[in-house]
């Protein structure tokens, strides 16, 4: 019989494919998580993983006792919540993962409401470059631009949002305002690094015209935003970070108007939890106002 604790080593290897990160999540050397997973291996005379290009990669065996494994976890986390009574409690931790302009112009202005309906909710905001991932545990819900195709999931639409094209006064006063989208290749235009981008639906620039490339590129809307305020050039921005600014002008309206959509995520185990469920209704309000607006 193998100790169930390696299924926990197991996991955490099969989720982030490397040694390392494994070893940073569960707070153990990486010596300790090789000698464990060799320890399941030769318990289950079966070898889990296959090693290439510094990646551990599941073999067939190690995909089949993948699903196995993570029944396990739910289960145990199951009764973990129910036993202790957490189940029905709006009390814990919740890990929310977000992008940096919704958690930044969306999320930050509501969370003193949160606190003061449910004080026993501990709230880790996470923007990270690009989503972490309910399915694999590394977050108890996100808000993706994407929906997602695959793994244990729960998956609710919590609506849309604009983005437009903008400019700052002094920009315009500078060079002139473009008057059509092929006009904008004589600007200059902010945008995202095209290599860090996470998810295709960040790909803005290509949508307003075929073949619009940004000259000053950001990882960060946040810095974007910052560089089109002060007049460095014309970039898309949501309107939910626009309307805060009233020095910001709407370029082509009625031309250029791109809507993306809110996905929540959250693993199926964790949709039925209290806290979980106080967090979805918070961000279901927080996107309502987004349509007030």
């Amino acid at each position: 019989m193998f100790d169930w604790d390696d299924l926990r080593i197991f996991l955490a290897v099969a989720r982030g494919r490397k040694i390392a990160p494994a070893a940073r999540m569960l707070g153990v050397d990486a010596t300790t998580i090789v000698r464990r997973l060799a320890r399941l291996e030769k318990a289950l005379g079966a070898e889990l993983f296959e090693i290439g290009a510094g990646d551990r990669i599941l073999t067939a065996r190690g995909l089949d006792l993948l699903q196995h494994a993570e029944a396990v976890e739910s289960a145990a986390l199951s009764a973990v919540e129910r036993v202790g009574g957490m189940e029905q409690k709006r009390a814990g931790h919740v890990r929310l993962s977000v992008a940096e302009g919704f958690g930044t112009w969306v999320l930050a202005p509501g969370m003193g409401d949160f606190n003061r309906q449910h004080p026993d909710i501990r709230l880790d905001l996470i923007t990270a470059s690009g989503f972490l991932n309910p399915s694999k545990r590394e977050a108890d819900m996100a808000v993706m631009l994407t929906r997602p195709q695959r793994g244990r999931l729960a998956v609710r639409r919590l609506g849309d949002y604009r983005l437009r094209l903008y400019a700052s006064p002094a920009y315009l006063d500078r060079v002139g305002c473009p008057e059509t989208t092929a006009d904008l290749r004589d600007c200059t235009l902010v945008g995202y690094v095209p290599e860090f981008i996470f998810t295709p639906e960040l790909d803005y620039l290509d949508e307003v015209e075929a073949g619009l490339a940004a000259n000053l590129r950001s990882t960060s809307i946040i810095l974007q935003h910052r560089m089109i305020a002060d007049g460095a050039g014309i970039g898309v921005l949501p309107d939910f970070i626009a309307r805060h600014d009233p020095g910001l002008i709407p370029l082509m309206a009625h031309d250029v108007e791109i809507i993306r959509s809110l996905w929540l995520v959250m693993h199926d185990d964790m949709r039925r939890l209290a806290r979980i469920e106080a967090v979805a209704a918070w961000l279901q309000d927080r996107v309502a106002l987004l349509r007030a607006a």
